[in-house]
């Protein structure tokens, strides 16, 4: 959790917050996408939430950083996602309703391996071996989609 929303938290309490957040759609030659498991288990798009004053590109460009070791050269957006399947309701009792802006990306530099302690595992999947992950339901519902 980032000092912002700590911040955040220590005001509204549980309550819903809304969280600005990004993801990336990095593919193989093969057309395999780029995953990372949570220390929590569930596998993710690299992405984060978005701080303040933050461009959502450079928000993308930290978090493959942070979380994948690799430097990513982001390009287009691919779609925007919300509503009822982005809600999350944490074993704490907080609340939170995500907005994700998925964007394609390339990587430039370096080679995917966790990069932080929030990220225990990285790997490369076709379609077909998605659906068999264990994800949150926000991710899921983006992963079809795309």
């Amino acid at each position: 959790m980032s000092d912002y929303v700590r911040g955040l938290r220590a005001k509204v309490g549980h309550d819903l917050l809304l969280m600005p957040t990004v993801a990336a759609r990095i593919r193989d030659e093969d057309g395999r996408f780029l995953l990372v498991r949570h220390v929590e288990g569930r596998w993710q798009l690299p992405g984060g939430a978005v701080d303040p004053g933050e461009r959502p590109e450079d928000a993308l460009a930290r978090e493959c950083r942070e979380e994948a070791s690799v430097e990513v050269d982001v390009q287009a957006i691919v779609g925007a996602f919300g509503g009822p399947d982005y809600w999350v309701a944490y074993e704490n009792g907080d609340k939170a309703a995500f907005v994700t802006i998925v964007y394609d990306a390339r990587i430039a530099r370096g080679e995917p391996r966790p990069g932080d302690d929030e990220i225990q595992e990285i790997g490369w999947f076709r379609r077909d071996e998605i659906e068999e992950l264990e994800m949150a339901r926000p991710t899921r519902a983006t992963l079809r989609a795309l």
